[in-house]
């Protein structure tokens, strides 16, 4: 009972504790009160998130009997929250682990370690996580170094691997979208590019990148993401196969192949896709990213054209360009060493298996299947297969009985079965083939050299849907066996090894999953039931269901099988993580996954060679046992089924898991939706129950995770202790060597335990080792270099002494040398002049030579030279003659051409004479030129007609042309053909033993290739010869377009020759708008999306006369002229100008028209069209106003550039706004109401953003309604009434932004001292107006002064307001602030390699190592960053914002200067680097921000830091310290040089030093003072600066969203009043 006290007096008020909660899990909660009795025990605690109170009520013996696992878990301290290695927690339970993860993810690190596991996080987002230089980091670096990563786990793995010369696997698992897939590929990068410099390093690349076979296996990742991939509802890149790689390993450890092991792949998502998802990868691929002519050849085509491809409705990935991903394909299979030409194969037989997608199978009893169906001749020419038999198996089967084959026919749906079936057969052996030819690639040539291999593991997750089918059940079955191996090797392993070794140790209970696996794959488990039904003939999913049922209806499954309440043809599983319900439906037809044999021999008879190979490698890789015994069995007995095939390989996989040491990743989704970075706690924490991490978490605290045998740890670690303990003479005991060596490295005894064959060591204690046994041959190493370098020297002195005895003899024989040379000499200089004097000679006679040859030379040149130029003037004769004589000849042709022209021109003019008199006698008809309009309008439909005649021509011409062109091509294809085997023909023919009869018959054959060649010939020149004719008609249709537009031409023409101006003028717009759609049926493609906008210029037909002067039409004579508007908003007739501009001012205020002015008037159609084009005008105006608005706007900004009716709130405007403005004026207190309720206490603050900032009114609008308001009182003289509301209104304001604490006042605050600024700028403006007014009426002098002292008295309280907003505001910042400044900029270490744990604080030398600053500087500068931000967004003055700032940056200074000068064992040079850098980015700050002033106010923190780094040897260090820091005073100077934390390898100061700074102190110096004055928070005696009035203007603008109905309808009624004094100025 004392023991059951003490955990409960643990909870004392203040502690932290953890409650259940349903959307959080678990929240935290804080001890408000405890109270014990006798028996019974009542806990209060307070939420501290929602205040809620919780309590935990219970009876000391119940809390005994669960030894208090019912009591409340506790929460960590917050320093421990961000560990990174969840074992280290204090408190160890469920919550805490939960709250620690969320914490780092929300800090966005996604990896946090849980004892030998890793958990990953999906952030579904992009992090620079996994760059080269980060994995360099990793390498070489023991786990625990750095921060938490999936490189931590590979390089553990990698040096596992290396140590203990053990293979490896790492085993990445979790839900589907968690993250497996790219987790493992990272590894493999990982390993590819590490470079390992510690032991084992890597060979030598040439490139200097990675090796050929690092490449490969990285390319491998896109491959099989192209062909095994596919999107899901939960994830877009999901693994629709499983996959273990194994990458192999030389003796040095270089990666020298690989080899990749698949499981399962989903073949029903070839045929079938649910809403949402997509098929694999590497369709959409290849209709997005095939080039055109690969495309025309396939037949190929965007992906919603196949019906494999377009059953989802999603064919998309937001930011996946399936193009791009297409090339990164083909690089990736040209890197594993497929050639491009084997490549456009495995893209033939992918397009072929979309074509038989298409296949359309007809009928209602009997499946029908067109001949020539193009999907079924497209599919069976790709496949290189007969159409009509692979018609004839489609609707037909073959049963085979002992004595004859009957053919009976399918119907419709087991027709698309079979299609279906022969799809999925296809694409499954591509893909054995592909992960075949891939491990061909990527395996070692000399197996011999793998000494060991690292498998990754990505399998698929555990799968739940709405309806799950074989597929989900082979993958959770997989997830049981994963899921029983890790409990086994993480708890159950772990446990009875403690166990057998006898060590101590408590056992942990865990659930076994056992039951669950024998349930499926037991010697009468699913599995083998479900294969017993498959091999029945009548088999049927029905049967097996009722099976399951009968067999499993028993107490040993009752727990782990279920029936299904509702449903007799599905059951349920029990699984470790939940329970599935399975839909028996396809279970048979998917596990015998077979396919007919005439469908088999005929996909083995393809001339497709590449299909053949494809099917006999996946064969060839099939195992079966087939019983040899057997003379015959049926095709079901034959074919191992998909389950046994997949049981057998998973078994495989265990067991070659179990042979390796296991790393395991555990993914873990933090949300169903993808949202970057949102994490949902309840679907977390089911992960980490599943999973079972918190059972890991507590073995890895309180086990013994290492352990070594006796000989191996007696083998690594004997040079630990002297060699009498381990010299083989003695013959030592290898137990008792183990316990020398124990007691020798390691004192505390808990780290280890002593078991009958094995040690086991807790966490950390094996690197410790590790260390130790570096140090030992550290000094091994040290004790061979004396001995060495003793060696060496005595070796130098024996060799020096025999080099002086050699020294004499080689002095003896240089003298005997020096005689020989001088004897040399001499018969050198005798040869040197023999061949000086040759030399002479020689150079004498070859420059007379050379001189009679350039003699030569010259005059040969002079004689040419004069022979050139008499050809040259002879030639230039010539030329000048041939000139003269053109020129008369040309002369002489153009007069005769002159005159003939000129006669031409005389006779022409007389004819066209003729003819303008006949014209113009013509012209006079009216009705005559309305026959020519509509004869012209007759002859654009005749010409549109026409020309669509002709594109229809044009197009079956081109049609025909094309199919030409593949027929010729077809017949180039075969004469090629022909001509190669006339050619092999002959070349057999010149073999001489070929018979005679064989002769003669491939003579014959010759012959008849022959002529059958010259037809082919002759067909395609004729072909050529009907190509050029139909090219000759569509030339001849182009001429005959050419003249349809000259003789409209030549219309236009004569109607331009009208002598009635009015009438030609509306001809020529006719013919204008005729031409306009003549040009608009020529060009109707690209011109139909702007018809509609070139409508209203076209003429209507009863305005004949668009010009500008229609006084010749009197509108009164045709009452056509009232024509709509253009724009067709407004359908009442045109007005006068005046009324039109009237409407116009009314439409452009927002105000409504005035009933009386809407009567029809007639008017000229000149009028009628300007006021269109400007009502017209003005709207595209409007309209482009509102699309260039950036931001959303309320509904009376829109209603007032629109010109809404509706404006006001009534429903008609009042006949006397004056009266309803004085109404509502009077109405005092219904108006301030709506005032402080509505426009001030419930207004919303638009966020501050500089992305899209808020406009000016967004802002201010509450200043701008109050001061039109308040102007308007002054106007109509409720002076009193004003000022009550000014005074109501500024306190109310007041009280507003003082309800407002801590950073959450920081906007407010901002809010509300900017509108108070604005108003009072307003009210200066309307005071000067009203000023003027009353300084015009002499009457109203006494009026006047009065309102003057009112004017006065409002500014100064508006002031006064203004001054008490910028000190409450200042005065949260600074609370804010000052809980920042010391953690950030004093504490916060953020300078990287100069980490310094000492500290000044008593209590804190407890905690070193533990310490985690409250906050950071990049809190501290978002915190900055935010009031900078809201003060730019809020239209805050320079002057303001820099005061405020500047009085922040002081606080800022003054604090951590104070705290840095009092702090004891603190002021190190690390610590001054740290806090100087921190400097730095807030001097950074303030230039980026304009405030380049604001960085003086960290002046005396900065010369601190300069003072801290400084020599403290010398007086001269002295000297310059205070030349430096002359900011300092001397008392500072002393005080920090005396508290100088002296590091270990530092040299202490000297006395003389403290004695000379000591000198500089004057006693009595008022300027020396120690600390600075401090910032205090609640001071309000620091003048606000209030800056002089804005130049502004009221603005009238109130958002949709506040309700007040008054001052909206006052602002309506003040509107209109104003409008007509603007339009009388």
């Amino acid at each position: 009972m004392a023991s059951t006290r003490q955990l409960v007096e643990v909870y004392t008020q203040g502690t932290k504790a953890w409650f259940e909660d349903n959307r959080e899990a678990w929240i935290s909660t804080t001890c408000v009160s405890n109270i014990i009795t006798d028996t019974s025990v009542k806990i209060t605690f307070q939420g501290d998130s929602n205040d809620k109170e919780y309590i935990f009520e219970s009876t000391l013996s119940d809390i005994e009997k669960t030894a208090g696992a019912k009591l409340p878990p506790l929460r960590n301290p917050p320093k421990m929250e961000y560990t990174d290695d969840l074992t280290n927690l204090s408190y160890l339970n469920e919550p805490a682990v939960l709250n620690t993860i969320r914490t780092r993810y929300m800090q966005r690190l996604i990896y946090t370690y849980s004892g030998i596991v890793l958990i990953a996080v999906n952030p579904f987002d992009r992090v620079a996580l996994y760059d080269p230089d980060i994995v360099q980091q990793y390498s070489g670096r023991r786990r625990g170094e750095l921060e938490p990563h999936l490189f931590a786990i590979a390089e553990d793995a990698y040096r596992c691997m290396i140590r203990e010369q053990v293979n490896q696997t790492i085993v990445v698992s979790g839900e589907s979208g968690a993250g497996k897939t790219v987790s493992a590929k990272y590894i493999m990068r990982y390993f590819a590019t590490a470079d390992d410099q510690e032991t084992h390093p890597k060979k030598n690349k040439s490139n200097g990148g990675m090796t050929e076979v690092e490449e490969q296996i990285l390319a491998t990742n896109p491959i099989m993401e192209a062909f095994g991939n596919a999107k899901t509802t939960r994830n877009d890149n999901s693994s629709r196969f499983g996959k273990y790689i194994e990458i192999q390993f030389d003796d040095t450890a270089n990666i020298v192949g690989a080899k990749i092991r698949t499981y399962l792949l989903e073949r029903s998502r070839l045929i079938y896709q649910p809403e949402t998802e997509r098929n694999y990868h590497i369709f959409y691929q290849l209709c997005a990213g095939i080039p055109l002519s690969e495309k025309k050849e396939f037949e190929l085509g965007d992906f919603t054209q196949f019906h494999y491809l377009n059953q989802s409705g999603t064919g998309i990935i937001p930011g996946v360009d399936d193009a791009a991903e297409f090339e990164t394909t083909q690089r990736a299979l040209s890197t594993i060493g497929l050639s491009v030409q084997l490549q456009w194969k495995i893209f033939r037989l992918l397009a072929a298996l979309l074509h038989i997608g298409n296949i359309k199978i007809t009928g209602r009893g009997d499946a029908m299947l067109s001949e020539s169906d193009s999907a079924l001749l497209t599919a069976t020419r790709l496949l290189g297969i007969k159409s009509a038999d692979f018609r004839k198996w489609i609707v037909r089967k073959q049963i085979v009985t002992r004595s004859e084959k009957i053919v009976t026919n399918l119907s419709p749906t087991q027709a698309h079965v079979v299609k279906d079936s022969v799809a999925k057969y296809v694409y499954a052996n591509l893909f054995e083939w592909l992960v075949s030819v891939t491990n061909e690639s990527l395996s070692c040539s000399d197996i011999s050299s793998v000494a060991n291999f690292i498998g990754v593991l990505d399998i698929y997750g555990f799968e739940h849907f709405k309806k799950n089918s074989f597929e989900q059940f082979c993958i959770n079955y997989a997830n049981e066996k994963l899921q029983q191996q890790f409990n086994q090797h993480v708890f159950k392993l772990e446990q009875e090894e403690y166990i057998r070794e006898k060590i101590n140790w408590t056992f942990i209970e865990f659930s076994d999953n056992q039951k669950c696996i024998e349930l499926i794959e037991g010697k009468l488990g699913i599995l083998s039931l479900l294969d017993e039904e498959s091999r029945l003939p009548s088999g049927s999913d029905n049967g097996f269901v009722q099976k399951l049922y009968s067999n499993f209806d028993n107490a040993n499954f009752k727990n782990y099988f279920k029936k299904p309440r509702f449903s007799n043809a599905a059951f349920t599983i029990a699984h470790y993580a939940l329970d599935v319900q399975y839909e028996a439906e396809s279970f048979i037809d998917k596990n015998k996954d077979t396919v007919p044999d005439e469908h088999l021999s005929l996909l083995q008879s393809a001339d497709f060679d590449f299909l053949k190979d494809v099917l006999d490698k996946a064969a060839s890789n099939t195992t079966s046992a087939i019983p040899e015994n057997t003379k015959r069995m049926s095709m079901i007995a034959r074919k191992p089924t998909l389950g046994s095939i997949f049981k057998l390989s998973l078994i495989n996989l265990m067991d070659t898991i179990g042979g390796t040491n296991v790393h395991y990743i555990r993914c873990i989704k933090p949300n169903e939706a993808k949202i970057a970075w949102d994490f949902e706690p309840n679907m977390v924490l089911s992960q980490l129950r599943a999973c079972g991490v918190l059972e890991t978490i507590r073995i890895s605290c309180a086990g013994y995770p290492s352990r070594w045998t006796f000989e191996e740890f007696a083998d690594r670690y004997y040079a630990l202790v002297p060699s009498k303990h381990w010299d083989p003479k003695n013959r030592p005991d290898v137990g008792d060597l183990c316990s020398v060596i124990l007691k020798t490295s390691i004192s505390d005894e808990d780290k280890f335990q002593v078991g009958i064959t094995k040690i086991f060591f807790r966490a950390g204690q094996l690197a410790y080792l590790e260390k130790l046994r570096s140090d030992r041959f550290n000094e091994c190493a040290v004790m061979l270099q004396k001995n060495m370098r003793r060696f060496i020297y005595r070796t130098r002195y024996v060799r020096t002494k025999e080099l002086a005895i050699q020294l004499q003899c080689i002095a003896r024989r240089k003298i005997a040398l020096a005689k020989l040379q001088a004897l040399k000499e001499e018969k050198a200089a005798v040869v040197i002049q023999t061949q000086w004097r040759r030399f002479t000679a020689r150079k004498a006679y070859l420059s007379k030579q050379k001189f009679i040859l350039k003699l030569q030379t010259a005059c040969r040149t002079h004689l040419a030279k004069l022979d050139f130029v008499a050809l040259q003037q002879n030639f230039a004769a010539t030329q000048i003659q041939k000139l003269v004589r053109g020129w008369f000849a040309r002369k002489h042709y153009r007069a005769k051409r002159e005159f003939v022209i000129h006669v031409q021109s005389c006779i022409r003019r007389n004819f066209a004479k003729k003819q303008l008199v006949h014209l113009r006698t013509e012209a006079r008809s009216v009705s005559h030129f309305k026959e020519v309009s509509y004869a012209l309008e007759n002859k654009v439909v005749e010409l549109t007609q026409t020309l669509t005649a002709v594109r229809e021509e044009k197009k079956v011409v081109s049609d025909r042309s094309l199919q030409l062109e593949a027929q010729i091509r077809n017949w180039v294809d075969k004469h090629e053909k022909m001509e190669r085997r006339a050619k092999n023909l002959e070349e057999q023919l010149k073999m001489p033993t070929v018979p005679k009869e064989k002769y003669d018959t491939l003579q014959a054959e010759l012959t008849a290739l022959t002529s059958e060649h010259r037809a082919s010939n002759d067909k395609i020149k004729n072909q050529e010869k009907e190509l050029s004719a139909l090219k000759n008609q569509l030339e001849a249709e182009k001429a005959e377009n050419v003249t349809l537009k000259k003789s409209l031409e030549e219309a236009e023409e004569k109607a331009s020759t009208s002598i009635n101006e009015s009438e030609v003028i509306e001809l020529r717009s006719q013919l204008s708008a005729l031409k306009a759609q003549l040009s608009q049926a020529l060009n109707a493609p690209r011109r139909q999306g702007s018809s509609n906008g070139l409508r209203g210029l076209s003429p209507a037909p009863g305005l004949r006369n668009p010009s500008p002067s229609p006084n010749k039409l009197e509108p009164e004579t045709d009452p056509r002229n009232r024509s709509r508007s253009p724009s067709g908003m407004y359908r009442t007739t045109s007005t006068t100008p005046a009324t039109a501009s009237n409407s116009m001012n009314s439409i452009a205020t927002g105000t409504p028209l005035n009933p009386n002015a809407r009567k029809p008037r007639r008017n000229s159609s000149a009028d009628m069209l300007n006021n269109r084009l400007k009502n017209s005008i003005e709207n595209i105006r409007q309209a482009e106003i509102i699309n260039k608005n950036p931001r959303p706007t309320s509904i009376d900004h829109f209603s007032g550039i629109l010109g809404n009716k509706s404006g006001n709130l009534g429903g008609t405007i009042d006949e006397s706004p004056e009266e309803e403005i004085h109404s509502i004026l009077k109405a005092e207190d219904a108006l301030q109401e709506e005032i402080l309720q509505g426009l001030i206490k419930s207004v919303k603050m638009p966020l501050p953003t500089l992305q899209n900032p808020p406009s000016q009114k967004e802002i201010l609008f509450p200043a701008h309604n109050i001061s039109v308001c308040v102007h308007e009182m002054w106007k109509l003289g409720y002076i009193q009434e004003s000022e009550r509301l000014l005074f109501n209104v500024m306190d109310t304001i007041q009280k507003q932004f003082l309800s407002f604490t801590d950073e959450d006042a920081v906007v407010p605050c901002t809010f509300w001292l900017t509108n108070v600024h604005e108003l009072l700028s307003l009210i200066c403006i309307s005071h000067h107006e009203i000023d003027q007014e009353l300084y015009q009426d002499k009457r109203n002098l006494m009026t006047r002064n009065d309102f003057s002292k009112l004017m006065d008295t409002i500014k100064f309280e508006m002031q006064c307001l203004e001054d008490n907003i910028y000190h409450a505001w200042m005065k949260e910042i600074k609370k804010r602030l000052s809980k920042m400044v010391i953690p950030a900029l004093v504490e916060g270490q953020s300078l990287p390699g100069f980490i310094t744990n000492d500290s000044g604080r008593f209590f804190n030398k407890l905690l070193i190592g533990n310490l985690q600053p409250s906050y950071s500087m990049d809190d501290l500068l978002n915190f900055l960053n935010k009031i900078w931000r809201t003060m730019k967004c809020y239209y805050i003055e320079q002057s303001v914002a820099t005061q405020a700032l500047t009085e922040l940056l002081k606080l800022i200074g003054v604090s951590a200067f104070n705290d840095v000068l009092m702090r004891k064992n603190f002021c190190s040079w690390k610590r001054a680097m740290q806090i100087q850098y921190n400097i730095t980015r807030i001097e950074e700050w303030c230039k980026s921000h304009d405030i380049p002033e604001g960085a003086l106010q960290l002046e005396h923190l900065m010369q601190t830091t300069k003072l801290l780094q400084f020599k403290k040897a010398t007086l001269e260090d002295i000297e310059n310290i205070y030349d430096v820091c002359w900011i300092l005073s001397p008392t500072q100077i002393q005080k920090l040089i005396s508290q100088y934390h002296i590091a270990d390898y530092e040299n202490p100061i000297t006395p003389e030093i403290f004695k000379a700074v000591a000198s500089h102190v004057v006693s009595g110096d008022k300027s020396d003072v120690l600390l600075l004055d401090s910032v205090s928070i609640d001071n309000t005696t620091n003048p606000f600066e209030v800056p002089i009035p804005r130049e502004t203007k009221a603005e009238v603008y109130l958002p949709a969203w506040l309700n007040v109905k008054r001052l909206r309808r006052l602002n309506n009624l003040i509107q209109q009043m104003n409008e007509p004094a603007s339009v009388s100025r």
